[in-house]
Protein backbone atom coordinates (compact mmCIF):
# COMPACT_ATOMS: atom_id res chain seq x y z
CA UNK A 1 0.00 0.00 0.00
CA UNK A 2 1.05 3.60 -0.55
CA UNK A 3 1.90 5.96 2.31
CA UNK A 4 -1.49 7.67 1.89
CA UNK A 5 -3.24 4.31 2.23
CA UNK A 6 -1.34 3.53 5.45
CA UNK A 7 -2.19 6.95 6.89
CA UNK A 8 -5.85 6.41 6.04
CA UNK A 9 -5.98 2.97 7.68
CA UNK A 10 -4.18 4.33 10.77
CA UNK A 11 -6.52 7.32 11.15
CA UNK A 12 -9.69 5.27 10.66
CA UNK A 13 -8.43 2.69 13.17
CA UNK A 14 -7.84 5.52 15.66
CA UNK A 15 -11.35 6.87 14.99
CA UNK A 16 -12.85 3.48 15.78
CA UNK A 17 -10.74 3.29 18.92
CA UNK A 18 -11.94 6.68 20.15
CA UNK A 19 -15.55 5.78 19.39
CA UNK A 20 -15.31 2.43 21.14
CA UNK A 21 -13.32 3.37 24.26
CA UNK A 22 -14.11 7.03 24.99
CA UNK A 23 -17.24 9.08 25.65
CA UNK A 24 -16.54 11.66 22.94
CA UNK A 25 -19.50 12.50 20.73
CA UNK A 26 -19.43 10.63 17.35
CA UNK A 27 -19.62 13.86 15.34
CA UNK A 28 -16.56 15.25 17.18
CA UNK A 29 -14.51 12.08 16.66
CA UNK A 30 -15.46 11.66 13.01
CA UNK A 31 -14.82 15.32 12.20
CA UNK A 32 -11.48 15.06 13.99
CA UNK A 33 -10.47 12.10 11.84
CA UNK A 34 -11.54 13.97 8.69
CA UNK A 35 -9.47 17.02 9.66
CA UNK A 36 -6.37 14.85 10.23
CA UNK A 37 -6.74 13.27 6.77
CA UNK A 38 -7.02 16.73 5.22
CA UNK A 39 -4.03 18.08 7.13
CA UNK A 40 -1.87 15.10 6.08
CA UNK A 41 -2.78 15.61 2.41
CA UNK A 42 -4.68 12.34 1.96
CA UNK A 43 -7.73 14.40 1.07
CA UNK A 44 -7.69 17.82 -0.54
CA UNK A 45 -10.18 20.44 0.61
CA UNK A 46 -12.71 19.66 -2.12
CA UNK A 47 -12.68 15.90 -1.50
CA UNK A 48 -12.71 16.32 2.28
CA UNK A 49 -15.78 18.55 2.21
CA UNK A 50 -17.60 16.57 -0.47
CA UNK A 51 -19.71 14.86 2.18
CA UNK A 52 -21.15 18.23 3.21
CA UNK A 53 -22.61 18.70 -0.28
CA UNK A 54 -23.75 15.08 -0.59
CA UNK A 55 -27.48 14.57 -1.12
CA UNK A 56 -27.68 11.90 1.60
CA UNK A 57 -27.16 14.04 4.73
CA UNK A 58 -29.06 16.96 3.17
CA UNK A 59 -32.02 14.63 2.62
CA UNK A 60 -31.81 13.44 6.22
CA UNK A 61 -31.83 17.05 7.43
CA UNK A 62 -34.88 17.93 5.35
CA UNK A 63 -36.67 14.78 6.53
CA UNK A 64 -36.32 15.98 10.13
CA UNK A 65 -38.60 18.87 9.13
CA UNK A 66 -41.11 16.49 7.52
CA UNK A 67 -41.06 14.41 10.70
CA UNK A 68 -41.67 17.56 12.76
CA UNK A 69 -44.83 18.26 10.74
CA UNK A 70 -46.07 14.72 11.30
CA UNK A 71 -45.29 14.93 15.02
CA UNK A 72 -46.74 18.41 15.62
CA UNK A 73 -50.09 17.44 14.07
CA UNK A 74 -50.48 14.41 16.31
CA UNK A 75 -50.21 11.84 13.50
CA UNK A 76 -47.32 9.95 15.10
CA UNK A 77 -49.07 9.94 18.47
CA UNK A 78 -52.17 8.43 16.81
CA UNK A 79 -50.01 5.78 15.10
CA UNK A 80 -48.40 4.91 18.43
CA UNK A 81 -51.78 4.67 20.13
CA UNK A 82 -53.26 2.44 17.41
CA UNK A 83 -50.27 0.19 16.70
CA UNK A 84 -47.97 0.12 19.73
CA UNK A 85 -50.70 0.41 22.39
CA UNK A 86 -49.83 -0.87 25.88
CA UNK A 87 -47.69 -4.04 25.80
CA UNK A 88 -47.33 -5.99 29.03
CA UNK A 89 -43.69 -7.05 28.50
CA UNK A 90 -40.55 -5.60 26.94
CA UNK A 91 -40.46 -8.42 24.36
CA UNK A 92 -44.02 -7.59 23.29
CA UNK A 93 -43.04 -3.92 22.99
CA UNK A 94 -40.08 -4.80 20.76
CA UNK A 95 -42.29 -6.96 18.52
CA UNK A 96 -44.81 -4.13 18.18
CA UNK A 97 -42.02 -1.75 17.20
CA UNK A 98 -40.10 -4.00 14.82
CA UNK A 99 -42.92 -5.73 12.92
CA UNK A 100 -44.72 -2.65 11.50
CA UNK A 101 -41.47 -0.74 10.92
CA UNK A 102 -39.92 -3.66 8.98
CA UNK A 103 -43.06 -4.01 6.86
CA UNK A 104 -43.35 -0.27 6.10
CA UNK A 105 -39.66 0.13 5.29
CA UNK A 106 -40.00 -2.48 2.53
CA UNK A 107 -42.21 -0.03 0.63
CA UNK A 108 -40.89 3.37 1.67
CA UNK A 109 -37.52 4.91 2.38
CA UNK A 110 -36.45 3.87 5.86
CA UNK A 111 -34.81 7.19 6.76
CA UNK A 112 -38.04 9.25 7.01
CA UNK A 113 -39.69 6.33 8.78
CA UNK A 114 -37.04 6.30 11.51
CA UNK A 115 -36.98 10.13 11.65
CA UNK A 116 -40.71 10.11 12.46
CA UNK A 117 -40.56 7.20 14.90
CA UNK A 118 -37.60 8.30 17.08
CA UNK A 119 -39.35 11.12 19.02
CA UNK A 120 -42.62 9.18 19.21
CA UNK A 121 -40.87 6.06 20.46
CA UNK A 122 -38.96 8.06 23.08
CA UNK A 123 -42.23 9.52 24.43
CA UNK A 124 -43.96 6.14 24.30
CA UNK A 125 -41.11 4.40 26.14
CA UNK A 126 -41.23 7.03 28.88
CA UNK A 127 -45.00 6.62 29.20
CA UNK A 128 -44.75 2.80 29.30
CA UNK A 129 -41.78 2.96 31.69
CA UNK A 130 -39.61 0.97 29.30
CA UNK A 131 -35.87 1.56 28.83
CA UNK A 132 -35.54 3.46 25.56
CA UNK A 133 -32.12 1.83 25.01
CA UNK A 134 -33.95 -1.49 24.54
CA UNK A 135 -36.06 -0.06 21.72
CA UNK A 136 -34.04 2.39 19.61
CA UNK A 137 -31.54 -0.10 18.13
CA UNK A 138 -34.36 -2.58 17.31
CA UNK A 139 -36.15 0.32 15.58
CA UNK A 140 -33.15 1.07 13.36
CA UNK A 141 -32.40 -2.61 12.69
CA UNK A 142 -36.03 -3.33 11.74
CA UNK A 143 -35.98 -0.45 9.25
CA UNK A 144 -32.71 -1.70 7.77
CA UNK A 145 -33.83 -5.35 7.53
CA UNK A 146 -37.22 -4.50 6.07
CA UNK A 147 -35.62 -2.26 3.48
CA UNK A 148 -33.57 -5.07 1.96
CA UNK A 149 -36.69 -7.10 1.06
CA UNK A 150 -37.77 -5.12 -2.02
CA UNK A 151 -36.12 -3.25 -4.85
CA UNK A 152 -37.24 0.15 -3.55
CA UNK A 153 -36.77 -0.60 0.16
CA UNK A 154 -33.35 1.01 0.29
CA UNK A 155 -31.31 3.25 -1.98
CA UNK A 156 -28.59 0.59 -2.09
CA UNK A 157 -30.85 -1.87 -3.91
CA UNK A 158 -31.74 0.76 -6.51
CA UNK A 159 -28.08 1.70 -6.86
CA UNK A 160 -27.02 -1.92 -7.47
CA UNK A 161 -29.87 -2.42 -9.94
CA UNK A 162 -28.69 0.68 -11.80
CA UNK A 163 -25.14 -0.72 -11.99
CA UNK A 164 -26.55 -4.06 -13.28
CA UNK A 165 -28.31 -2.27 -16.11
CA UNK A 166 -25.23 -0.21 -16.93
CA UNK A 167 -23.02 -3.31 -16.96
CA UNK A 168 -25.29 -4.91 -19.61
CA UNK A 169 -24.76 -8.44 -18.30
CA UNK A 170 -25.84 -10.99 -20.99
CA UNK A 171 -29.19 -12.58 -20.09
CA UNK A 172 -29.60 -10.44 -17.01
CA UNK A 173 -31.43 -7.22 -17.83
CA UNK A 174 -32.63 -5.92 -14.49
CA UNK A 175 -34.19 -7.06 -11.23
CA UNK A 176 -37.90 -7.38 -10.53
CA UNK A 177 -39.58 -5.60 -7.61
CA UNK A 178 -39.68 -8.71 -5.39
CA UNK A 179 -36.67 -10.66 -6.74
CA UNK A 180 -34.54 -9.93 -3.69
CA UNK A 181 -37.47 -10.81 -1.39
CA UNK A 182 -36.93 -14.55 -1.96
CA UNK A 183 -33.67 -14.25 -0.06
CA UNK A 184 -34.27 -10.99 1.82
CA UNK A 185 -37.44 -12.02 3.66
CA UNK A 186 -36.01 -15.24 5.20
CA UNK A 187 -32.83 -13.39 6.19
CA UNK A 188 -34.83 -10.53 7.73
CA UNK A 189 -37.10 -12.88 9.68
CA UNK A 190 -34.18 -14.84 11.13
CA UNK A 191 -32.33 -11.62 12.03
CA UNK A 192 -35.39 -10.07 13.71
CA UNK A 193 -35.97 -13.27 15.69
CA UNK A 194 -32.33 -13.24 16.82
CA UNK A 195 -32.53 -9.59 17.91
CA UNK A 196 -35.74 -10.21 19.86
CA UNK A 197 -34.25 -13.20 21.68
CA UNK A 198 -30.77 -11.80 22.33
CA UNK A 199 -31.62 -8.17 23.12
CA UNK A 200 -32.37 -9.12 26.71
CA UNK A 201 -28.64 -9.76 27.22
CA UNK A 202 -26.96 -7.81 24.40
CA UNK A 203 -28.77 -4.46 24.61
CA UNK A 204 -27.99 -2.11 27.51
CA UNK A 205 -30.59 -1.12 30.07
CA UNK A 206 -29.49 2.49 30.26
CA UNK A 207 -31.24 5.51 31.71
CA UNK A 208 -31.04 8.56 29.39
CA UNK A 209 -28.49 11.25 30.38
CA UNK A 210 -31.21 13.53 31.77
CA UNK A 211 -33.54 11.88 34.26
CA UNK A 212 -36.76 13.84 34.47
CA UNK A 213 -37.70 12.09 37.71
CA UNK A 214 -35.00 14.09 39.49
CA UNK A 215 -37.12 17.25 39.14
CA UNK A 216 -38.27 18.18 42.68
CA UNK A 217 -41.20 20.39 41.64
CA UNK A 218 -44.61 18.74 41.66
CA UNK A 219 -47.31 20.67 39.86
CA UNK A 220 -51.05 20.37 40.42
CA UNK A 221 -52.87 20.46 37.09
CA UNK A 222 -56.55 20.38 36.13
CA UNK A 223 -57.50 18.88 32.76
CA UNK A 224 -60.98 18.75 31.26
CA UNK A 225 -62.33 15.86 29.15
CA UNK A 226 -63.70 17.56 26.04
CA UNK A 227 -67.24 16.59 24.96
CA UNK A 228 -67.12 14.28 21.94
CA UNK A 229 -63.45 13.45 22.47
CA UNK A 230 -62.13 9.88 21.91
CA UNK A 231 -61.58 9.63 25.69
CA UNK A 232 -65.30 9.70 26.50
CA UNK A 233 -66.51 6.24 27.52
CA UNK A 234 -63.01 4.83 27.96
CA UNK A 235 -61.71 3.57 31.28
CA UNK A 236 -58.73 5.25 32.93
CA UNK A 237 -56.62 2.23 31.89
CA UNK A 238 -57.84 2.27 28.27
CA UNK A 239 -57.20 6.00 28.00
CA UNK A 240 -53.56 5.46 29.05
CA UNK A 241 -53.89 7.67 32.13
CA UNK A 242 -53.06 5.05 34.77
CA UNK A 243 -49.32 4.41 34.46
CA UNK A 244 -47.98 7.78 33.34
CA UNK A 245 -44.30 8.55 33.89
CA UNK A 246 -43.73 11.32 36.43
CA UNK A 247 -47.41 12.17 36.94
CA UNK A 248 -50.47 10.50 38.41
CA UNK A 249 -54.21 11.06 38.45
CA UNK A 250 -55.08 12.18 42.00
CA UNK A 251 -58.86 12.57 41.68
CA UNK A 252 -61.79 13.33 39.38
CA UNK A 253 -64.21 16.20 39.93
CA UNK A 254 -67.47 15.11 38.29
CA UNK A 255 -70.30 17.67 38.47
CA UNK A 256 -69.08 18.87 41.87
CA UNK A 257 -68.66 15.35 43.27
CA UNK A 258 -65.03 14.36 43.95
CA UNK A 259 -63.89 10.80 43.16
CA UNK A 260 -60.65 10.20 45.13
CA UNK A 261 -58.35 7.19 44.62
CA UNK A 262 -59.68 6.70 41.09
CA UNK A 263 -59.94 3.04 40.02
CA UNK A 264 -58.43 2.00 36.67
CA UNK A 265 -61.87 0.72 35.61
CA UNK A 266 -63.56 4.12 36.09
CA UNK A 267 -64.99 5.34 32.77
CA UNK A 268 -64.42 8.92 31.72
CA UNK A 269 -67.30 11.24 30.92
CA UNK A 270 -67.53 14.52 29.05
CA UNK A 271 -66.62 17.56 31.20
CA UNK A 272 -64.87 15.45 33.85
CA UNK A 273 -62.21 17.52 35.64
CA UNK A 274 -59.08 15.39 36.10
CA UNK A 275 -56.69 16.53 38.84
CA UNK A 276 -53.10 15.47 38.14
CA UNK A 277 -49.92 15.86 40.18
CA UNK A 278 -46.57 15.62 38.44
CA UNK A 279 -43.32 17.11 37.18
CA UNK A 280 -43.11 19.69 34.40
CA UNK A 281 -42.14 17.27 31.58
CA UNK A 282 -45.15 15.11 32.37
CA UNK A 283 -47.43 18.15 32.50
CA UNK A 284 -46.24 19.00 28.99
CA UNK A 285 -47.04 15.43 27.89
CA UNK A 286 -50.58 15.74 29.26
CA UNK A 287 -51.11 18.85 27.17
CA UNK A 288 -50.51 16.73 24.05
CA UNK A 289 -53.17 14.07 24.76
CA UNK A 290 -56.03 14.43 22.34
CA UNK A 291 -59.33 15.04 24.09
CA UNK A 292 -57.84 16.76 27.15
CA UNK A 293 -57.59 20.51 27.63
CA UNK A 294 -56.65 22.67 30.64
CA UNK A 295 -59.74 23.01 32.82
CA UNK A 296 -59.37 26.72 33.42
CA UNK A 297 -61.16 28.68 30.72
CA UNK A 298 -58.59 31.48 30.92
CA UNK A 299 -56.30 29.48 28.62
CA UNK A 300 -58.52 30.04 25.65
CA UNK A 301 -58.58 33.82 25.96
CA UNK A 302 -54.89 34.29 25.27
CA UNK A 303 -54.38 36.57 22.27
CA UNK A 304 -52.44 34.02 20.24
CA UNK A 305 -53.36 30.88 18.25
CA UNK A 306 -52.29 27.46 19.53
CA UNK A 307 -49.30 27.24 17.20
CA UNK A 308 -47.89 30.54 18.56
CA UNK A 309 -48.07 29.67 22.27
CA UNK A 310 -45.17 28.72 24.48
CA UNK A 311 -44.86 27.32 27.99
CA UNK A 312 -42.95 29.11 30.77
CA UNK A 313 -42.03 28.43 34.38
CA UNK A 314 -42.09 31.50 36.63
CA UNK A 315 -41.41 31.96 40.36
CA UNK A 316 -43.72 34.51 42.01
CA UNK A 317 -41.82 37.21 43.94
CA UNK A 318 -42.66 38.89 47.27
CA UNK A 319 -43.40 42.15 45.45
CA UNK A 320 -45.90 40.64 43.03
CA UNK A 321 -49.37 42.29 43.07
CA UNK A 322 -50.81 38.75 42.92
CA UNK A 323 -49.69 37.92 46.48
CA UNK A 324 -52.69 37.21 48.71
CA UNK A 325 -55.10 37.08 45.77
CA UNK A 326 -56.53 34.10 43.93
CA UNK A 327 -55.66 33.60 40.27
CA UNK A 328 -59.20 34.60 39.38
CA UNK A 329 -59.40 37.65 41.68
CA UNK A 330 -56.00 38.94 40.59
CA UNK A 331 -57.07 38.67 36.93
CA UNK A 332 -53.78 36.97 36.09
CA UNK A 333 -54.61 36.46 32.43
CA UNK A 334 -55.60 40.09 31.84
CA UNK A 335 -52.59 41.41 33.79
CA UNK A 336 -49.90 39.33 32.06
CA UNK A 337 -51.62 38.00 28.92
CA UNK A 338 -50.69 34.53 30.17
CA UNK A 339 -52.72 31.60 31.47
CA UNK A 340 -51.80 29.66 34.60
CA UNK A 341 -51.75 25.97 33.65
CA UNK A 342 -50.38 24.53 36.89
CA UNK A 343 -48.99 25.57 40.28
CA UNK A 344 -46.21 24.05 42.43
CA UNK A 345 -45.71 25.08 46.08
CA UNK A 346 -42.62 23.68 47.82
CA UNK A 347 -43.92 20.11 47.95
CA UNK A 348 -47.33 21.15 49.31
CA UNK A 349 -50.33 19.55 47.60
CA UNK A 350 -52.91 22.23 46.76
CA UNK A 351 -56.44 20.82 46.86
CA UNK A 352 -58.53 23.49 45.15
CA UNK A 353 -59.54 24.57 41.68
CA UNK A 354 -56.95 26.45 39.67
CA UNK A 355 -58.78 29.77 39.71
CA UNK A 356 -59.22 29.62 43.51
CA UNK A 357 -55.52 29.13 44.35
CA UNK A 358 -54.23 32.09 46.37
CA UNK A 359 -50.74 33.12 45.28
CA UNK A 360 -47.90 33.02 47.81
CA UNK A 361 -44.27 34.19 47.49
CA UNK A 362 -42.10 31.44 46.01
CA UNK A 363 -44.96 29.70 44.19
CA UNK A 364 -43.83 28.27 40.83
CA UNK A 365 -46.44 28.68 38.12
CA UNK A 366 -46.55 27.02 34.73
CA UNK A 367 -47.77 29.56 32.20
CA UNK A 368 -48.99 29.37 28.62
CA UNK A 369 -48.33 32.61 26.76
CA UNK A 370 -47.03 34.18 23.57
CA UNK A 371 -43.29 33.55 22.97
CA UNK A 372 -42.53 37.26 23.57
CA UNK A 373 -43.65 36.86 27.22
CA UNK A 374 -40.06 36.11 28.29
CA UNK A 375 -38.67 39.29 26.71
CA UNK A 376 -41.57 41.39 27.95
CA UNK A 377 -41.31 40.24 31.59
CA UNK A 378 -37.55 39.68 31.81
CA UNK A 379 -37.02 42.75 34.05
CA UNK A 380 -40.31 42.55 35.90
CA UNK A 381 -40.16 42.56 39.71
CA UNK A 382 -43.30 40.40 39.80
CA UNK A 383 -41.24 37.24 39.20
CA UNK A 384 -37.91 36.11 40.59
CA UNK A 385 -37.18 33.83 37.62
CA UNK A 386 -38.76 33.04 34.25
CA UNK A 387 -37.63 30.23 31.96
CA UNK A 388 -39.10 28.74 28.83
CA UNK A 389 -40.10 25.06 28.73
CA UNK A 390 -38.55 23.50 25.62
CA UNK A 391 -40.22 21.08 23.20
CA UNK A 392 -43.72 22.36 23.91
CA UNK A 393 -46.09 22.68 20.99
CA UNK A 394 -49.84 22.06 21.30
CA UNK A 395 -50.64 19.45 18.60
CA UNK A 396 -52.57 20.82 15.63
CA UNK A 397 -54.99 17.94 15.18
CA UNK A 398 -56.98 19.90 12.58
CA UNK A 399 -53.92 19.72 10.31
CA UNK A 400 -53.33 15.98 10.72
CA UNK A 401 -55.02 15.06 7.43
CA UNK A 402 -52.89 17.68 5.61
CA UNK A 403 -49.69 16.23 7.07
CA UNK A 404 -50.73 12.69 6.07
CA UNK A 405 -51.46 13.82 2.50
CA UNK A 406 -48.07 15.55 2.27
CA UNK A 407 -46.25 12.48 3.61
CA UNK A 408 -48.18 10.16 1.29
CA UNK A 409 -47.39 12.39 -1.68
CA UNK A 410 -43.69 12.41 -0.80
CA UNK A 411 -43.53 8.62 -0.50
CA UNK A 412 -45.53 8.11 -3.73
CA UNK A 413 -43.37 10.56 -5.65
CA UNK A 414 -40.15 8.87 -4.51
CA UNK A 415 -41.26 5.25 -4.91
CA UNK A 416 -43.81 5.16 -7.72
CA UNK A 417 -42.67 8.04 -9.92
CA UNK A 418 -38.90 7.85 -9.31
CA UNK A 419 -38.68 11.47 -8.14
CA UNK A 420 -35.36 12.15 -6.43
CA UNK A 421 -35.78 11.66 -2.66
CA UNK A 422 -34.11 14.98 -1.90
CA UNK A 423 -36.45 16.87 -4.19
CA UNK A 424 -39.53 15.04 -2.88
CA UNK A 425 -38.54 15.66 0.75
CA UNK A 426 -37.74 19.35 0.13
CA UNK A 427 -41.16 19.93 -1.38
CA UNK A 428 -42.80 18.03 1.50
CA UNK A 429 -40.86 20.03 4.12
CA UNK A 430 -41.80 23.32 2.48
CA UNK A 431 -45.47 22.29 2.38
CA UNK A 432 -45.36 21.30 6.07
CA UNK A 433 -44.31 24.84 6.97
CA UNK A 434 -46.55 26.60 4.43
CA UNK A 435 -49.66 24.72 5.56
CA UNK A 436 -48.75 25.37 9.22
CA UNK A 437 -48.40 21.69 10.08
CA UNK A 438 -45.29 22.88 11.90
CA UNK A 439 -43.93 26.35 12.57
CA UNK A 440 -40.75 27.67 11.01
CA UNK A 441 -39.19 27.80 14.49
CA UNK A 442 -40.00 24.15 15.19
CA UNK A 443 -38.74 23.20 11.73
CA UNK A 444 -35.35 24.74 12.52
CA UNK A 445 -35.20 23.21 15.99
CA UNK A 446 -36.13 19.74 14.70
CA UNK A 447 -32.90 19.31 12.73
CA UNK A 448 -30.31 17.24 14.62
CA UNK A 449 -27.08 18.84 13.45
CA UNK A 450 -24.90 16.33 15.31
CA UNK A 451 -26.32 13.49 13.20
CA UNK A 452 -25.78 15.45 9.97
CA UNK A 453 -22.19 16.35 10.86
CA UNK A 454 -21.43 12.72 11.72
CA UNK A 455 -22.87 11.48 8.40
CA UNK A 456 -20.92 14.10 6.40
CA UNK A 457 -17.65 13.26 8.18
CA UNK A 458 -18.22 9.50 7.72
CA UNK A 459 -18.65 10.04 3.99
CA UNK A 460 -15.33 11.89 3.96
CA UNK A 461 -13.56 8.98 5.69
CA UNK A 462 -15.06 6.59 3.15
CA UNK A 463 -13.79 8.76 0.31
CA UNK A 464 -10.29 8.62 1.81
CA UNK A 465 -10.38 4.80 1.87
CA UNK A 466 -11.31 4.73 -1.82
CA UNK A 467 -9.11 7.53 -3.15
CA UNK A 468 -6.00 6.38 -1.28
CA UNK A 469 -6.34 2.88 -2.77
CA UNK A 470 -6.51 1.21 0.65
CA UNK A 471 -9.98 -0.23 0.03
CA UNK A 472 -9.07 -1.76 -3.34
CA UNK A 473 -5.89 -3.37 -1.97
CA UNK A 474 -7.76 -4.88 0.99
CA UNK A 475 -10.59 -6.14 -1.25
CA UNK A 476 -8.42 -7.80 -3.91
CA UNK A 477 -6.16 -9.40 -1.32
CA UNK A 478 -9.11 -10.89 0.54
CA UNK A 479 -10.79 -12.21 -2.63
CA UNK A 480 -7.52 -13.91 -3.60
CA UNK A 481 -7.75 -16.04 -0.47
CA UNK A 482 -10.93 -17.68 -1.79
CA UNK A 483 -9.10 -19.30 -4.71
CA UNK A 484 -11.29 -20.80 -7.45
CA UNK A 485 -14.07 -22.15 -5.23
CA UNK A 486 -17.40 -20.41 -6.16
CA UNK A 487 -19.00 -20.71 -2.72
CA UNK A 488 -15.90 -19.40 -0.93
CA UNK A 489 -15.72 -16.55 -3.43
CA UNK A 490 -19.40 -15.72 -2.73
CA UNK A 491 -18.72 -15.74 1.01
CA UNK A 492 -15.67 -13.52 0.51
CA UNK A 493 -17.70 -11.00 -1.53
CA UNK A 494 -20.35 -10.90 1.20
CA UNK A 495 -17.82 -10.46 4.04
CA UNK A 496 -15.97 -7.72 2.16
CA UNK A 497 -19.19 -5.82 1.41
CA UNK A 498 -20.31 -6.12 5.02
CA UNK A 499 -16.93 -4.96 6.30
CA UNK A 500 -16.77 -1.88 4.10
CA UNK A 501 -20.43 -1.07 4.77
CA UNK A 502 -19.61 -0.62 8.44
CA UNK A 503 -16.75 1.76 7.60
CA UNK A 504 -17.60 3.66 4.42
CA UNK A 505 -21.44 3.38 4.38
CA UNK A 506 -23.64 1.03 2.37
CA UNK A 507 -23.76 2.77 -1.01
CA UNK A 508 -20.00 3.34 -1.11
CA UNK A 509 -19.37 -0.32 -0.24
CA UNK A 510 -21.72 -1.51 -3.00
CA UNK A 511 -20.03 0.70 -5.60
CA UNK A 512 -16.59 -0.53 -4.52
CA UNK A 513 -17.35 -4.27 -4.46
CA UNK A 514 -19.74 -4.55 -7.44
CA UNK A 515 -17.10 -4.61 -10.23
CA UNK A 516 -14.93 -6.99 -8.19
CA UNK A 517 -17.91 -9.33 -7.77
CA UNK A 518 -18.72 -9.31 -11.51
CA UNK A 519 -15.09 -10.01 -12.41
CA UNK A 520 -14.96 -12.86 -9.86
CA UNK A 521 -18.18 -14.47 -11.19
CA UNK A 522 -16.97 -14.15 -14.78
CA UNK A 523 -13.55 -15.62 -13.96
CA UNK A 524 -15.17 -18.62 -12.23
CA UNK A 525 -17.73 -19.08 -15.03
CA UNK A 526 -20.74 -18.91 -12.67
CA UNK A 527 -23.94 -16.84 -12.56
CA UNK A 528 -23.45 -13.28 -11.29
CA UNK A 529 -26.96 -13.20 -9.73
CA UNK A 530 -26.07 -14.73 -6.33
CA UNK A 531 -23.13 -12.31 -6.07
CA UNK A 532 -25.41 -9.35 -6.85
CA UNK A 533 -28.01 -10.47 -4.29
CA UNK A 534 -25.29 -11.00 -1.69
CA UNK A 535 -23.99 -7.47 -2.21
CA UNK A 536 -27.50 -6.08 -1.73
CA UNK A 537 -28.05 -7.98 1.53
CA UNK A 538 -24.55 -7.33 2.93
CA UNK A 539 -24.65 -3.64 2.06
CA UNK A 540 -28.06 -3.24 3.70
CA UNK A 541 -27.29 -5.23 6.86
CA UNK A 542 -25.14 -2.60 8.53
CA UNK A 543 -25.69 -3.43 12.18
CA UNK A 544 -22.26 -3.49 13.86
CA UNK A 545 -21.42 0.24 13.96
CA UNK A 546 -23.47 3.44 14.21
CA UNK A 547 -21.63 5.07 11.29
CA UNK A 548 -22.39 2.38 8.69
CA UNK A 549 -26.01 3.40 8.17
CA UNK A 550 -27.66 6.75 8.82
CA UNK A 551 -30.60 5.31 10.79
CA UNK A 552 -28.09 3.90 13.30
CA UNK A 553 -26.71 7.39 13.80
CA UNK A 554 -30.23 8.77 14.18
CA UNK A 555 -30.95 6.50 17.18
CA UNK A 556 -27.45 6.79 18.70
CA UNK A 557 -28.14 9.88 20.85
CA UNK A 558 -31.84 9.34 21.71
CA UNK A 559 -31.06 5.78 22.86
CA UNK A 560 -28.23 6.92 25.14
CA UNK A 561 -25.89 4.44 23.43
CA UNK A 562 -22.15 4.02 23.34
CA UNK A 563 -20.23 2.81 20.30
CA UNK A 564 -19.62 -0.55 21.97
CA UNK A 565 -23.37 -1.16 22.32
CA UNK A 566 -23.65 -1.53 18.54
CA UNK A 567 -20.66 -3.86 18.45
CA UNK A 568 -22.08 -6.06 21.20
CA UNK A 569 -25.35 -6.86 19.42
CA UNK A 570 -24.44 -5.91 15.85
CA UNK A 571 -21.52 -8.29 15.32
CA UNK A 572 -23.47 -11.42 16.42
CA UNK A 573 -26.45 -10.24 14.35
CA UNK A 574 -24.22 -9.75 11.30
CA UNK A 575 -22.84 -13.27 11.76
CA UNK A 576 -26.37 -14.70 11.95
CA UNK A 577 -27.35 -12.81 8.80
CA UNK A 578 -24.19 -13.98 7.00
CA UNK A 579 -24.81 -17.66 7.83
CA UNK A 580 -28.48 -17.40 6.83
CA UNK A 581 -27.64 -15.62 3.58
CA UNK A 582 -24.99 -18.17 2.66
CA UNK A 583 -27.61 -20.91 3.07
CA UNK A 584 -30.54 -19.16 1.38
CA UNK A 585 -28.90 -17.28 -1.51
CA UNK A 586 -27.25 -20.29 -3.25
CA UNK A 587 -30.51 -22.25 -2.83
CA UNK A 588 -32.71 -19.57 -4.38
CA UNK A 589 -30.14 -18.25 -6.87
CA UNK A 590 -27.86 -21.20 -7.84
CA UNK A 591 -24.20 -20.50 -8.58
Amino acid sequence: MTSEAWITVTVISAVFGFLAFTRYSPDVVLLGGLVVLMLTGVLDTEAGLEGFSNKGPITVGVLFVVAAGIRDTGVVAAFVEKVLRRPKTLAAAQVRVMAPVAFLSAFMNNTPLVAMMVPALADWAKKMRLPVSKLMIPLSYAAILGGMCTLIGTSTNLLVDGMVQKAAIPGYARMGFFDIAYAGVPVALVAIAFILVSSRWLLPDRTPPVDAQADPREYVLEMLVEPGSPLCGRTIEEAGLRHLQGVYLMEIDREGHVLPAVASTERLRADDRLIFVGIVDSVVDLQKIRGLKPATNQTFKINAPDSQRALFEAVVSHSSPMIGKSIREGRFRARYDAAVIAVARDGERIRMKMGDIVMQPGDTVLLEAHPIFLDRMRNSRDFYLISRVEDYTPPRYDRAWVAVLILGGMVAAATLFNVDMLMASMVAAALMVMTKCCSAENARRSIDWRVLLAICAALGLGEALKSSGAAAVIAKGFIGLAGDHPFLALAAIYILTSFFTEIITNNAAAVLIFPIALATASGLGVSPQPFIISIMIAASASLATPIGYQTNLMVYGPGGYRFSDFLKIGIPANIVIFVTAMIVVPLVFPL
